[in-house]
Parts: structure tokens; C-alpha cells; sequence
């Protein structure tokens, strides 16, 4: 998708960053609803979802008054396969082969058709996933100075995701019911098990420490909606009510063995350390909607309230650190597990959005323009915080208007432009008042209830030509004025004394975002190919901010974003083939105590079809063709004046690696 970015580890996609932004600035929706996610920002995965539950997915580039304004960078669109998606069915069976010679299943089943007096689609998946990748760091005193240690590490992660889907359309009482909903379970256990050595020799008599990482991880997320509309009081009036859920289980624990605190190298252990942790978390959301559209005589007038009431619950537990010396005749026993400080806690957050918008047209000109009102309520316990900021309650409301304009110059040309104004609420874990030692680095953090969201306003401006039937070209350009910034502050000293700092998120200032955007996708028919198309999209993105240091981009924004490629239908034989490659440009990020670059080979990826008949499709495809890497550079200090004059607390280069992904997949229709 154009201007799409992930900053997650190779050959995963999970929280979509849009136009480079954070993933919190991305709001995520399926079947136009908003759903909650498992971050703490409030970001929703995306890889949650199976491809075969899938109709489209839609960009949307500004916000209108009709929907949730919390859309800073745009929104994606999930939109599931509804009841009118296909007359019948198909089953889909295959086989995915990694990198280290394993080989996990997919199953997959959709069927749609008439059940009584309306028309019902079910689906069902089940998605084998292993990721296995290979780590390498290198560790410097600062850059420049001999390698210190390095680390290898290998990290695997295995699951299955399980999915469900349904919707039943039916007229009812001279309107229209629509019910739906959706249930995906994800079962993930991550191994990582590394070795480091000291003075970059990876030898067994430079072997310092070895690390033993394991989380098992499963994760709920389900919702179901009801919409009915009619025709009524001279317009439509529509009722959406919803209700979503979303579940995350973890154990966690970390055995690391030292073996260079005495002059005795492996397989002579010198010290053990265990640290294990559960989590808990579960997000409710209950939606509803009511809203009235009429034609007031060539204008059309939407009317409209939302309300949502959210409950986020999280109890995060450990048992205490326990670490003793080698060889032990009777090791200390674990102790109970107890709330982490900020691990126990329950928010509690309503809206009451109303809203109204006008639209119509005019000539040759398409226009839109709306008020959105976004009242929100914030109820905090936090039952590890000192009692004085244990509950803690802040409300605010946000005026949001929009316009929207699309003028059709020409039968093929058409240029659209948008002005909205949007918000960024503050993350769950930036609210919460307890203090979290050594959270970042050696530094300790303390939410701050106090926040206020960011807001923005954003033009986006774009020119799209029609090529032939079927190709689009098209340029956009957009801006967003941020005001109210969220960023990491220093506060004071933190629990360990200096030189460890006391962190806080606070409101500090403004920033900006922009970009260009160029779209291409069309059949080669000019040149007599109309069975070849092909897609070309680039987006160059850029931001300013101010911290504490002076000027730079939003965290973690890629300098560009680019995909391209092409799909060749081969009629006579029945088939076809293609390709797409993707590249992003390099992200910075820097927080108080570390600066990061992150950087991404490009992937290619190579599909094979062959049909059978009218019924049966066989696809073959390859993926990370081209051994992508991820890799990162990371800037330690210990203080915010030694990160002013560099002066180093470490220096450390990481490079990740997977290696090619083949899948082979066998369709039928029936």
C-alpha cells in the first residue's frame, strides 16, 4: 500500500505506520469500526487478520466529520468479505516452507450464499506461522574505539492463528439488518537464545554470558456488529451498535548463565540469574451510532452521534530477580509473583462524539465539508501507584471540522483537496502515575495523568489522471501542523541517583509532517500489452520537531517508501505470474539517553499461478527473496549532558536476518 511503513522485525507487519508516523498516529479500521489493539498506544495489529478474510483495504488519506477523528496520518480500512462478496465458496489448502527447512500449514474455507430471506458469508482459517531469524550485535565503547563484545543470537517464532468470520444481510421491517462479526486467536511462542563474547573472539574461551529467552504468547480478539437502516423521517436513519474484545496472555521468563567473573571459562558457570514474568490484559470497547441522512434539495445533510465507552484492565507480574552464584548446592527458591510498579491497573474512557456534515455538488465540483465535537472522559486506577496518585480522573473536548473537495477538470483528470483537523490521544502507559524503574535504559519514568492529546491540523492536495479504462496516475502532496506535542522529558534524578534520570511525558511544543505522494497503476494496453499491468507508488516523507537537543524528524519516520511491480496474465496457458519490490529509506529516532537508525534492505517477493479448469488454482509464491536485513545503529549516554557532548556510555551495531519464505497454495471453487 503507497506510503505504508513497518519498523517491526523481519518478515513480521505489525503495527502500520502511515506515512511513516508512529503506529499510534494510524488509525485502524475493519469494516469502517474502530477496534482495540494490544498497545498501549492504542495501535492495532494488523497481521492479526488473515489475508482470506479480506475484500480490499482502503487508504483514507483525511478525516470527515462522520468518523473518529483520532487519524492523525490517516487511516487504513479492513474490509472484510461481506455476505454479498460471492455466490458459493472455495476451500484453500497449502504448505508455507522457511528458512530452517520447517514447514507450517495453512487451511482456509468461504462460503456465501441465500439462507432464508437473506444472504449469509462464513469463513474460517487456519494460518501456520514461523518466523526464524539470526541476530548479531556488536558493542563499542563509543564509535571509533576496539570491539568490546559481540552477540549472536538466534530468535524463532512459532504459532498458529485461527480465524472466523460471518455476516448475515436481511431485510427487516422495510429496512435493512446487517450482522456481522469476527473472531481470530493467535497462539505464539518466541525463543531466543543468545551467546555473548567478550573482545569480539567467538571462541568458547571468550564466552561471557549465555541468555535463555522464551514467551508464550496467546492473544483474543473478537467483535460483533449490528447495523439496520430505513428509510424514515424524510431521509435514512441508520443504528450501529458494536461490541469488541481483545485479549493478550504472556509468560516470560530469562535465564542467563556468566562465566568470565573468575578465571575459569565454560563450561564452569560463575553466576545465574532468572527473572519471569506474566501478563494480563484485557480491552473492551461497546460502540454505538445513530445517524440520519436526508436530501435538503441538492445538498445532502448527515446527522450523527457516536458513543463509546472503553475498559482496559492490565496486571503485569514478576517474581522477584533471582540471582546467585555457581556451582549452588541449594539454590535460593523463586519467590511469589507480585505487580509490577504500573503493572496493576484498570482506565476507564467514554465519548460522546455528535457530529454533523454537509455534502453535494456543484458543476463539475464535489464537495464536503462537517463539524465533529469529541468529548472524552478518563477514569485511572493505578493500584501500585502511592496512594495520594492511586485514582486519578481528566476529561477534555475537541472541535474537529473538516472539508473536502474533488473537481473534475476534465473526464480523465480530477483534483481532490482536504482540510481536517485531527487529535492523538495520550498512550494507556504515559497516564499512569506509578514509577517505573530503569525503564528506559537506566533511567526511571512516571506517567503523567495530566496530558493533553496532540492535535493537528492537515491539507492534503492531489491531482489523479485516468489512463485508459483501467490505469490511475495521480500526485498528492500533504501537511499536518502538529500542536501539543507528547514527547519524554527529564525531570529529575532518578530512584538510583545520578547520573540516572527521572523521565516524564509531557506536552512540549509543535511539530510538522509533510510529504509527496505519486501512485501509479495500470494495464500496458498503450503499448498493446493488456495483459500486463503494473504498479509503481514513492512516497517521500518528512517531519520537524524540537526536543531537548534541537531539531529533528518524527521518531522512527522513513525517508521515503517505495513499491513496485507487475502482474503478467498468460490467457492461453491458463495462468500467470508476477512480482513486487519494496524498499524504505532509513528512520532515526532519539529519546533522551539513545538514538537508533534503522535501516532495511529492499524484498523481493514472486508469484506463479496455474488454473485447472474453472475451479482449481495453484500458486506458488516466494517472499524476502532477497535476504532482507534489518539493521541498526544505537547511540548510549548515561545523561542528557553527556548526550549533548557525546560522550558515550556504549556504542552498538545490530544486524537481522531471515532468509527466503516459499509457499505453495492449492484453491478450489465450488
Amino acid at each position: 500500500m503507497p506510503s505504508v511503513t513497518f519498523l517491526s522485525d523481519v518478515l513480521e507487519s505489525d503495527g502500520a505506520r502511515l506515512r511513516g508516523l508512529d503506529a499510534a498516529y494510524t488509525q485502524i479500521l475493519i469494516n469502517g469500526e474502530k477496534v482495540p489493539g494490544a498497545g498501549a498506544d492504542r495501535s492495532f495489529f494488523v497481521d492479526r487478520i488473515p489475508a482470506e478474510m479480506i475484500e480490499r483495504i482502503e487508504i483514507v488519506r483525511s478525516a470527515s466529520a462522520n468518523r473518529s477523528g483520532d487519524a492523525m496520518a490517516g487511516a487504513l480500512n479492513i474490509v472484510l468479505r461481506d455476505a454479498y462478496a460471492l455466490e458459493g465458496g472455495f476451500l484453500r489448502a497449502g504448505a508455507i516452507m522457511l528458512n530452517d527447512g520447517r514447514i507450517r500449514e495453512t487451511l482456509g474455507a468461504v462460503w456465501g450464499g441465500q439462507v432464508g430471506p437473506g444472504r449469509l458469508l462464513l469463513g474460517a482459517n487456519i494460518q501456520g506461522r514461523r518466523n526464524p531469524k539470526e541476530k548479531m550485535s556488536w558493542r563499542y565503547d563509543e564509535p571509533g574505539a576496539p570491539l568490546d563484545n559481540t552477540e549472536l543470537q538466534k530468535d524463532t517464532r512459532n504459532g498458529t492463528d485461527y480465524s472466523f468470520n460471518a455476516n448475515y444481510r436481511v431485510p427487516l421491517a422495510g429496512g435493512e439488518l446487517d450482522l456481522s462479526g469476527f473472531y481470530v486467536r493467535t497462539d505464539r511462542f518466541a525463543d531466543e537464545d543468545s551467546l555473548e563474547y567478550e573482545g569480539g573472539r567467538e571462541r568458547t574461551a571468550d564466552l561471557s554470558t549465555f541468555n535463555d529467552n522464551d514467551v508464550d504468547i496467546q492473544t483474543d480478539n473478537w467483535a460483533i456488529n449490528g447495523k439496520f437502516k430505513r428509510e424514515m423521517l424524510g431521509g435514512e436513519t441508520a443504528v450501529k451498535l458494536g461490541y469488541a474484545v481483545f485479549t493478550d496472555s504472556q509468560y516470560e521468563f530469562e535465564n542467563e548463565i556468566e562465566y568470565l567473573r573468575d578465571a575459569i571459562p565454560f563450561p564452569d558457570g560463575d553466576r545465574f540469574t532468572a527473572d519471569k514474568a506474566r501478563t494480563e490484559l484485557e480491552d473492551k470497547e461497546f460502540t454505538a451510532k445513530l445517524e440520519h441522512k436526508r436530501d435538503l434539495g441538492g445538498v445532502n445533510l448527515e446527522v450523527g452521534v457516536q458513543y463509546q465507552k472503553k475498559d482496559r484492565d492490565a496486571l503485569i507480574t514478576e517474581i522477584p530477580r533471582n540471582r546467585y552464584n555457581l556451582p549452588a548446592a541449594t539454590p535460593p527458591a523463586d519467590r511469589a509473583f507480585a505487580p509490577v510498579l504500573g503493572g496493576d491497573t484498570a482506565i476507564a474512557e467514554s465519548r460522546i462524539d455528535p457530529y454533523v456534515m454537509l455534502s453535494g455538488k456543484a458543476g463539475d465540483v464535489k464537495w464536503e465539508a462537517g463539524l465533529r465535537y469529541e468529548t472524552t472522559d478518563v477514569e485511572i486506577l493505578d493500584n501500585t501507584a502511592a496512594p495520594a496518585l492511586r485514582q486519578f480522573s481528566t476529561d477534555y473536548a475537541i472541535l474537529l471540522p473538516s472539508a473536502h473537495m474533488k473537481w473534475s477538470l476534465t473526464s480523465k483528470d480530477r483534483i481532490s483537496a482536504s482540510v481536517a483537523r485531527t487529535v492523538r490521544r495520550p498512550g494507556f502507559d504515559q497516564i499512569t502515575p506509578a514509577v517505573l524503574e530503569e525503564e528506559f535504559g537506566d533511567n526511571d519514568y512516571v506517567g503523567n495523568p495530566s496530558l493533553k492529546p496532540e492535535t493537528a491540523w492537515g491539507l492534503d492536495v492531489g491531482y489523479e489522471r485516468r489512463l485508459g479504462a483501467r490505469g490511475v496516475a495521480g500526485v498528492n502532496v500533504f501537511y499536518r501542523d502538529v500542536t501539543d506535542l507528547i514527547e519524554l522529558t527529564s525531570i529529575g534524578t532518578g530512584s538510583a541517583g545520578a547520573p540516572a534520570l527521572l523521565l516524564q511525558t509531557q506536552n512540549v511544543g509543535d511539530g510538522s509532517v509533510m510529504g509527496i505522494e505519486f501512485d501509479l497503476s495500470t494495464p500496458l494496453t498503450v503499448f498493446g500489452l493488456d495483459n500486463t499491468g503494473v504498479f509503481f507508488n514513492y512516497s517521500w516523507l518528512d517531519s520537524d520537531i524540537d526536543d531537548t537537543f534541537g531539531s529533528r524528524k518524527f521518531n522512527s519516520q522513513s525517508d521515503y517508501v517505495m513499491n513496485v511491480g507487475f502482474i503478467q496474465d498468460l490467457p492461453t496457458f491458463g495462468g500467470a505470474f508476477g512480482a513486487t519490490y519494496r524498499k524504505q529509506g532509513e528512520a532515526d529516532g532519539r529519546i533522551i539517553g539513545e538514538e537508533v537508525t534503522t535501516s532495511y534492505g529492499a524484498d523481493l517477493e514472486i508469484f506463479l499461478e496455474k488454473r485447472f479448469g474453472e475451479k482449481f488454482t495453484v500458486r506458488l509464491t516466494g517472499s524476502n527473496l532477497l535476504n532482507a536485513k534489518k539493521e541498526e545503529v544505537f547511540n548510549k549516554f548515561n545523561s542528557t549532558a553527556d548526550q549533548v557532548s557525546r560522550d558515550f556510555d556504549q556504542y552498538e551495531l545490530e544486524s537481522e536476518e531471515a532468509g527466503p519464505v516459499f509457499q505453495l497454495i492449492a484453491r478450489m471453487a465450488f
